[in-house]
Protein backbone atom coordinates (compact mmCIF):
# COMPACT_ATOMS: atom_id res chain seq x y z
CA UNK A 1 0.00 0.00 0.00
CA UNK A 2 1.36 3.44 -0.97
CA UNK A 3 0.86 6.42 1.37
CA UNK A 4 1.08 9.87 -0.18
CA UNK A 5 2.63 12.35 2.24
CA UNK A 6 3.28 15.82 0.90
CA UNK A 7 5.62 18.37 2.43
CA UNK A 8 2.85 20.05 4.40
CA UNK A 9 1.86 16.75 6.00
CA UNK A 10 5.48 16.07 6.92
CA UNK A 11 5.78 19.51 8.51
CA UNK A 12 2.62 19.01 10.54
CA UNK A 13 3.75 15.58 11.72
CA UNK A 14 7.14 16.93 12.79
CA UNK A 15 5.54 19.78 14.71
CA UNK A 16 3.15 17.43 16.45
CA UNK A 17 5.94 15.05 17.47
CA UNK A 18 8.10 17.88 18.80
CA UNK A 19 5.23 19.36 20.78
CA UNK A 20 4.43 15.99 22.32
CA UNK A 21 8.10 15.62 23.36
CA UNK A 22 7.88 17.85 26.41
CA UNK A 23 6.09 20.81 24.84
CA UNK A 24 9.03 21.90 22.71
CA UNK A 25 8.33 25.19 20.89
CA UNK A 26 8.73 24.73 17.16
CA UNK A 27 9.26 28.41 16.49
CA UNK A 28 9.52 31.52 18.63
CA UNK A 29 8.81 33.82 15.71
CA UNK A 30 5.51 35.72 15.77
CA UNK A 31 2.77 34.47 13.47
CA UNK A 32 2.32 36.87 10.58
CA UNK A 33 0.05 37.39 7.59
CA UNK A 34 3.06 38.28 5.48
CA UNK A 35 4.96 41.47 4.75
CA UNK A 36 4.34 44.26 7.25
CA UNK A 37 5.64 47.77 6.54
CA UNK A 38 8.52 49.11 8.57
CA UNK A 39 6.58 52.19 9.68
CA UNK A 40 3.03 53.23 10.48
CA UNK A 41 1.31 56.55 10.14
CA UNK A 42 -0.43 57.96 13.20
CA UNK A 43 -2.55 61.07 13.68
CA UNK A 44 -0.83 62.75 16.62
CA UNK A 45 -2.74 65.51 18.42
CA UNK A 46 0.15 67.93 19.01
CA UNK A 47 -1.80 71.05 20.00
CA UNK A 48 -5.38 72.10 20.61
CA UNK A 49 -7.45 71.52 17.45
CA UNK A 50 -4.41 70.32 15.51
CA UNK A 51 -3.40 66.82 14.44
CA UNK A 52 -0.16 66.06 12.63
CA UNK A 53 0.36 62.93 10.53
CA UNK A 54 3.58 61.34 11.75
CA UNK A 55 5.38 58.07 10.99
CA UNK A 56 6.90 55.76 13.57
CA UNK A 57 8.66 52.38 13.29
CA UNK A 58 6.52 49.31 13.89
CA UNK A 59 8.30 47.61 16.82
CA UNK A 60 9.08 43.94 17.27
CA UNK A 61 6.24 42.17 19.04
CA UNK A 62 6.58 40.35 22.32
CA UNK A 63 5.15 36.85 22.67
CA UNK A 64 1.87 38.32 24.01
CA UNK A 65 1.37 41.21 21.58
CA UNK A 66 -0.84 41.64 18.52
CA UNK A 67 -0.28 43.92 15.54
CA UNK A 68 -3.54 45.18 14.06
CA UNK A 69 -3.99 46.84 10.69
CA UNK A 70 -6.56 49.53 11.43
CA UNK A 71 -9.65 49.55 9.22
CA UNK A 72 -11.67 52.29 10.88
CA UNK A 73 -12.40 54.23 14.06
CA UNK A 74 -15.28 56.43 15.16
CA UNK A 75 -14.82 59.88 16.67
CA UNK A 76 -16.20 59.95 20.21
CA UNK A 77 -17.38 62.92 22.25
CA UNK A 78 -14.33 62.28 24.44
CA UNK A 79 -12.10 62.76 21.37
CA UNK A 80 -13.92 66.02 20.65
CA UNK A 81 -13.29 67.29 24.19
CA UNK A 82 -9.62 66.33 23.99
CA UNK A 83 -9.31 67.94 20.54
CA UNK A 84 -10.83 71.21 21.75
CA UNK A 85 -9.66 71.52 25.38
CA UNK A 86 -7.30 68.66 26.38
CA UNK A 87 -9.14 68.08 29.70
CA UNK A 88 -7.07 64.96 30.39
CA UNK A 89 -3.71 66.65 29.79
CA UNK A 90 -2.61 64.04 27.23
CA UNK A 91 -1.17 66.16 24.40
CA UNK A 92 0.84 64.93 22.49
CA UNK A 93 -1.34 61.86 22.04
CA UNK A 94 -2.69 59.41 19.46
CA UNK A 95 -6.43 59.26 20.11
CA UNK A 96 -9.14 56.92 18.82
CA UNK A 97 -10.81 54.26 21.02
CA UNK A 98 -13.79 53.24 18.85
CA UNK A 99 -11.55 51.33 16.46
CA UNK A 100 -11.36 47.99 14.74
CA UNK A 101 -9.03 46.19 12.40
CA UNK A 102 -7.44 42.98 11.19
CA UNK A 103 -4.77 40.93 12.94
CA UNK A 104 -1.69 40.86 10.72
CA UNK A 105 0.87 39.61 13.22
CA UNK A 106 0.79 38.16 16.73
CA UNK A 107 3.03 36.64 19.36
CA UNK A 108 3.23 32.89 19.91
CA UNK A 109 1.34 33.07 23.21
CA UNK A 110 -1.77 34.61 21.65
CA UNK A 111 -4.38 31.90 21.21
CA UNK A 112 -7.80 33.16 22.29
CA UNK A 113 -9.69 36.39 22.83
CA UNK A 114 -11.04 37.59 26.18
CA UNK A 115 -14.22 35.54 25.78
CA UNK A 116 -12.36 32.32 24.91
CA UNK A 117 -12.86 32.53 21.15
CA UNK A 118 -9.86 31.45 19.01
CA UNK A 119 -7.72 34.18 17.47
CA UNK A 120 -5.92 33.81 14.14
CA UNK A 121 -4.18 35.95 11.56
CA UNK A 122 -6.85 37.70 9.48
CA UNK A 123 -9.45 37.89 12.26
CA UNK A 124 -11.20 41.20 12.84
CA UNK A 125 -10.95 42.46 16.39
CA UNK A 126 -11.85 45.25 18.78
CA UNK A 127 -10.19 46.11 22.08
CA UNK A 128 -11.85 47.13 25.31
CA UNK A 129 -9.37 47.86 28.12
CA UNK A 130 -5.82 47.19 29.18
CA UNK A 131 -5.89 45.39 32.50
CA UNK A 132 -4.18 47.21 35.31
CA UNK A 133 -3.21 45.61 38.62
CA UNK A 134 -6.84 45.51 39.70
CA UNK A 135 -8.35 42.17 40.75
CA UNK A 136 -11.87 43.61 40.51
CA UNK A 137 -11.67 43.90 36.71
CA UNK A 138 -11.99 40.44 35.20
CA UNK A 139 -14.02 38.95 32.40
CA UNK A 140 -16.05 36.54 34.49
CA UNK A 141 -16.58 38.46 37.74
CA UNK A 142 -17.85 41.82 36.63
CA UNK A 143 -20.30 42.89 39.31
CA UNK A 144 -17.66 44.53 41.48
CA UNK A 145 -17.03 47.56 39.27
CA UNK A 146 -16.98 48.78 35.70
CA UNK A 147 -13.88 49.38 33.62
CA UNK A 148 -13.88 53.17 33.86
CA UNK A 149 -10.66 53.23 35.84
CA UNK A 150 -8.67 51.05 33.45
CA UNK A 151 -6.47 52.13 30.53
CA UNK A 152 -7.94 52.31 27.03
CA UNK A 153 -6.19 52.46 23.67
CA UNK A 154 -6.67 55.96 22.31
CA UNK A 155 -6.40 57.58 25.74
CA UNK A 156 -2.85 56.48 26.59
CA UNK A 157 0.01 58.91 27.23
CA UNK A 158 2.56 58.90 24.43
CA UNK A 159 5.54 56.56 24.84
CA UNK A 160 8.40 55.15 22.76
CA UNK A 161 6.01 52.88 20.78
CA UNK A 162 3.58 55.66 19.74
CA UNK A 163 1.14 53.18 18.16
CA UNK A 164 -1.24 53.64 21.08
CA UNK A 165 -4.52 54.71 19.47
CA UNK A 166 -6.79 53.70 16.62
CA UNK A 167 -6.28 56.94 14.66
CA UNK A 168 -3.42 55.26 12.84
CA UNK A 169 -2.56 52.68 10.18
CA UNK A 170 -1.45 50.11 12.77
CA UNK A 171 -2.01 49.53 16.48
CA UNK A 172 0.13 47.43 18.83
CA UNK A 173 -2.15 45.56 21.23
CA UNK A 174 -0.03 44.69 24.26
CA UNK A 175 -0.25 41.62 26.42
CA UNK A 176 -2.85 41.96 29.16
CA UNK A 177 -5.29 43.82 26.94
CA UNK A 178 -8.86 42.68 26.43
CA UNK A 179 -9.45 41.66 22.81
CA UNK A 180 -12.59 40.36 21.11
CA UNK A 181 -12.88 38.47 17.82
CA UNK A 182 -15.72 40.15 15.91
CA UNK A 183 -15.07 38.76 12.43
CA UNK A 184 -18.79 38.07 11.99
CA UNK A 185 -19.71 41.77 12.14
CA UNK A 186 -19.48 44.39 9.39
CA UNK A 187 -16.99 47.26 9.56
CA UNK A 188 -19.78 49.72 10.42
CA UNK A 189 -21.06 47.50 13.24
CA UNK A 190 -17.54 47.04 14.59
CA UNK A 191 -16.97 50.81 14.71
CA UNK A 192 -20.20 51.18 16.71
CA UNK A 193 -19.35 48.50 19.30
CA UNK A 194 -17.73 50.81 21.87
CA UNK A 195 -20.50 53.46 22.01
CA UNK A 196 -23.16 50.75 21.93
CA UNK A 197 -21.52 49.06 24.92
CA UNK A 198 -21.97 52.31 26.85
CA UNK A 199 -25.72 52.06 26.31
CA UNK A 200 -25.99 48.34 26.94
CA UNK A 201 -24.37 49.07 30.31
CA UNK A 202 -26.70 52.03 30.98
CA UNK A 203 -29.82 49.97 30.32
CA UNK A 204 -28.49 47.17 32.53
CA UNK A 205 -27.90 49.76 35.28
CA UNK A 206 -31.45 51.04 34.79
CA UNK A 207 -32.85 47.54 35.18
CA UNK A 208 -31.31 47.27 38.65
CA UNK A 209 -33.91 49.77 39.89
CA UNK A 210 -36.73 47.32 39.19
CA UNK A 211 -38.67 50.13 37.51
CA UNK A 212 -37.70 49.68 33.84
CA UNK A 213 -39.98 47.05 32.29
CA UNK A 214 -41.39 46.09 28.89
CA UNK A 215 -44.44 48.35 29.33
CA UNK A 216 -42.61 51.30 30.89
CA UNK A 217 -43.01 54.80 29.50
CA UNK A 218 -39.42 55.86 28.84
CA UNK A 219 -38.11 59.36 28.11
CA UNK A 220 -34.72 59.68 26.38
CA UNK A 221 -33.28 63.19 26.59
CA UNK A 222 -30.67 63.99 23.95
CA UNK A 223 -30.61 62.49 20.45
CA UNK A 224 -26.95 62.53 19.58
CA UNK A 225 -25.32 59.14 18.94
CA UNK A 226 -25.59 58.18 22.63
CA UNK A 227 -29.31 58.98 22.93
CA UNK A 228 -30.14 57.36 19.60
CA UNK A 229 -28.30 54.18 20.53
CA UNK A 230 -30.10 54.24 23.89
CA UNK A 231 -33.42 54.17 22.03
CA UNK A 232 -32.19 51.27 19.89
CA UNK A 233 -31.08 49.23 22.92
CA UNK A 234 -34.45 49.81 24.60
CA UNK A 235 -36.28 48.68 21.47
CA UNK A 236 -34.25 45.49 21.13
CA UNK A 237 -35.09 44.71 24.76
CA UNK A 238 -38.81 45.04 24.10
CA UNK A 239 -39.59 48.55 25.37
CA UNK A 240 -42.27 50.05 23.10
CA UNK A 241 -43.32 53.41 24.61
CA UNK A 242 -40.37 55.76 24.10
CA UNK A 243 -40.43 59.57 23.83
CA UNK A 244 -37.29 61.31 22.52
CA UNK A 245 -36.44 64.88 23.53
CA UNK A 246 -33.99 67.08 21.59
CA UNK A 247 -33.71 70.47 19.92
CA UNK A 248 -32.88 69.34 16.36
CA UNK A 249 -35.65 68.07 14.08
CA UNK A 250 -33.31 65.91 11.99
CA UNK A 251 -32.19 64.04 15.07
CA UNK A 252 -35.75 63.69 16.34
CA UNK A 253 -36.77 62.24 12.98
CA UNK A 254 -33.96 59.70 13.22
CA UNK A 255 -35.06 58.89 16.79
CA UNK A 256 -38.33 57.65 15.32
CA UNK A 257 -36.42 55.45 12.88
CA UNK A 258 -34.54 53.98 15.83
CA UNK A 259 -37.75 53.15 17.68
CA UNK A 260 -39.11 56.23 19.46
CA UNK A 261 -42.89 56.44 19.30
CA UNK A 262 -43.07 60.21 19.78
CA UNK A 263 -40.72 63.19 19.95
CA UNK A 264 -40.58 66.58 21.69
CA UNK A 265 -38.52 69.54 20.47
CA UNK A 266 -37.53 71.51 23.55
CA UNK A 267 -36.86 74.63 21.44
CA UNK A 268 -40.58 74.91 20.77
CA UNK A 269 -41.38 75.45 24.45
CA UNK A 270 -40.58 78.60 26.41
CA UNK A 271 -40.58 77.24 29.94
CA UNK A 272 -39.91 74.02 31.82
CA UNK A 273 -43.61 73.87 32.64
CA UNK A 274 -44.52 73.96 28.94
CA UNK A 275 -41.85 71.40 28.11
CA UNK A 276 -43.04 69.08 30.86
CA UNK A 277 -46.61 69.38 29.59
CA UNK A 278 -45.41 68.48 26.07
CA UNK A 279 -43.63 65.37 27.35
CA UNK A 280 -46.74 64.40 29.32
CA UNK A 281 -48.89 64.87 26.23
CA UNK A 282 -46.52 62.72 24.16
CA UNK A 283 -47.06 59.90 26.67
CA UNK A 284 -50.84 60.26 26.34
CA UNK A 285 -51.34 62.24 29.53
CA UNK A 286 -48.73 60.51 31.70
CA UNK A 287 -45.25 61.33 32.92
CA UNK A 288 -42.38 58.93 32.25
CA UNK A 289 -41.87 55.84 34.37
CA UNK A 290 -38.18 56.01 33.60
CA UNK A 291 -35.83 58.50 31.92
CA UNK A 292 -32.33 58.45 30.43
CA UNK A 293 -30.35 61.71 30.47
CA UNK A 294 -27.86 61.56 27.57
CA UNK A 295 -26.79 65.14 26.92
CA UNK A 296 -24.04 66.16 29.32
CA UNK A 297 -25.88 69.47 29.83
CA UNK A 298 -26.41 70.59 33.46
CA UNK A 299 -29.62 72.37 32.42
CA UNK A 300 -30.92 69.18 30.82
CA UNK A 301 -30.14 67.26 34.00
CA UNK A 302 -32.02 69.84 36.08
CA UNK A 303 -35.05 69.58 33.79
CA UNK A 304 -35.35 65.83 33.47
CA UNK A 305 -36.70 65.24 36.98
CA UNK A 306 -39.84 67.13 35.96
CA UNK A 307 -40.59 64.55 33.24
CA UNK A 308 -40.64 61.59 35.66
CA UNK A 309 -43.67 60.39 37.63
CA UNK A 310 -43.67 59.87 41.38
CA UNK A 311 -41.92 56.58 42.11
CA UNK A 312 -40.14 56.64 38.77
CA UNK A 313 -36.48 56.16 37.87
CA UNK A 314 -33.61 58.00 36.21
CA UNK A 315 -30.33 56.88 34.63
CA UNK A 316 -27.80 59.70 34.22
CA UNK A 317 -25.11 58.85 31.67
CA UNK A 318 -24.39 62.11 29.89
CA UNK A 319 -21.46 63.42 31.89
CA UNK A 320 -18.29 61.74 30.63
CA UNK A 321 -16.32 64.85 31.53
CA UNK A 322 -16.98 67.53 34.14
CA UNK A 323 -19.75 69.57 32.54
CA UNK A 324 -20.43 71.74 35.58
CA UNK A 325 -22.96 71.74 38.40
CA UNK A 326 -26.69 71.17 37.93
CA UNK A 327 -29.36 72.86 40.05
CA UNK A 328 -32.16 70.71 41.41
CA UNK A 329 -34.53 70.92 44.33
CA UNK A 330 -33.94 67.76 46.38
CA UNK A 331 -37.35 68.00 48.04
CA UNK A 332 -39.49 68.35 44.91
CA UNK A 333 -37.24 66.51 42.46
CA UNK A 334 -36.12 63.50 44.50
CA UNK A 335 -37.63 63.08 47.98
CA UNK A 336 -41.29 64.00 47.46
CA UNK A 337 -41.39 61.94 44.25
CA UNK A 338 -39.19 59.13 45.59
CA UNK A 339 -37.15 59.03 42.41
CA UNK A 340 -34.67 56.16 42.13
CA UNK A 341 -31.50 57.36 40.38
CA UNK A 342 -28.55 55.43 39.00
CA UNK A 343 -25.43 56.70 37.34
CA UNK A 344 -23.78 54.90 34.43
CA UNK A 345 -20.12 55.12 33.47
CA UNK A 346 -18.58 53.26 30.53
CA UNK A 347 -19.24 49.46 30.69
CA UNK A 348 -18.07 46.13 32.02
CA UNK A 349 -16.35 43.57 29.81
CA UNK A 350 -19.46 41.40 29.88
CA UNK A 351 -21.52 44.37 28.62
CA UNK A 352 -18.96 44.68 25.84
CA UNK A 353 -19.48 41.07 24.79
CA UNK A 354 -23.28 41.44 25.09
CA UNK A 355 -23.10 44.34 22.65
CA UNK A 356 -22.17 41.98 19.80
CA UNK A 357 -25.52 40.24 20.21
CA UNK A 358 -27.32 43.57 20.55
CA UNK A 359 -26.00 44.68 17.15
CA UNK A 360 -27.17 41.45 15.54
CA UNK A 361 -30.60 41.78 17.16
CA UNK A 362 -30.92 45.43 16.10
CA UNK A 363 -30.23 44.43 12.50
CA UNK A 364 -32.73 41.55 12.73
CA UNK A 365 -35.59 43.86 13.74
CA UNK A 366 -34.69 46.44 11.10
CA UNK A 367 -33.12 49.24 13.13
CA UNK A 368 -30.88 51.34 10.81
CA UNK A 369 -27.76 51.29 12.98
CA UNK A 370 -25.51 51.78 9.93
CA UNK A 371 -27.11 55.20 9.34
CA UNK A 372 -25.56 56.47 12.55
CA UNK A 373 -22.26 56.78 10.65
CA UNK A 374 -23.02 59.86 8.57
CA UNK A 375 -19.51 60.96 7.53
CA UNK A 376 -16.33 59.08 6.60
CA UNK A 377 -12.89 60.66 6.30
CA UNK A 378 -9.42 59.26 5.52
CA UNK A 379 -6.74 59.54 8.19
CA UNK A 380 -5.09 62.40 6.29
CA UNK A 381 -8.23 64.52 6.81
CA UNK A 382 -8.62 63.91 10.53
CA UNK A 383 -8.60 67.63 11.36
CA UNK A 384 -11.49 68.21 8.96
CA UNK A 385 -13.29 65.22 10.47
CA UNK A 386 -13.06 66.68 13.98
CA UNK A 387 -14.22 70.10 12.83
CA UNK A 388 -17.22 68.45 11.17
CA UNK A 389 -17.93 66.64 14.42
CA UNK A 390 -17.74 69.84 16.48
CA UNK A 391 -20.16 71.59 14.10
CA UNK A 392 -22.67 68.78 14.74
CA UNK A 393 -23.18 68.43 11.00
CA UNK A 394 -23.70 64.68 11.32
CA UNK A 395 -24.00 61.97 13.93
CA UNK A 396 -21.11 59.51 14.11
CA UNK A 397 -18.03 60.67 12.20
CA UNK A 398 -15.61 57.89 11.29
CA UNK A 399 -12.02 57.68 10.09
CA UNK A 400 -11.81 54.91 7.49
CA UNK A 401 -8.47 53.56 6.23
CA UNK A 402 -8.19 52.35 2.66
Amino acid sequence: MTVNIDSKNVEQIVKQVLQEMGGVQVSSAPKSAGAVPAKSRVAMLTALEHYEIKEYPIPELSDDDILVKVEGCGICGTDAHEFKRDPFGLIPVVLGHEGTGEIVKMGKNVKKDSAGKPLNIGDKIVTSVIFSENPDITMYDLNKQNVGGADVYGLLPDDDIHLNGWFADYLVVRGGSSVFNVSDLSLEDRILIEPCAVLVHAVERAKTTGILRFNSRVAVQGCGPIGLICIAVLRTMGVENIVAIDGEEKRLAFAKEMGAGATVNFKEHKSIEELTAAVEKAFGGHLADFAFQCTGSPIAHSNIYKFIRAGGGLCELGFFINGGDATINPHFDICAKEITTVGSWVYTLRDYATTFDFLKRAKAIGLPMHKLITHKFPLSQINEAHVTNLKMEGLKIAIINE
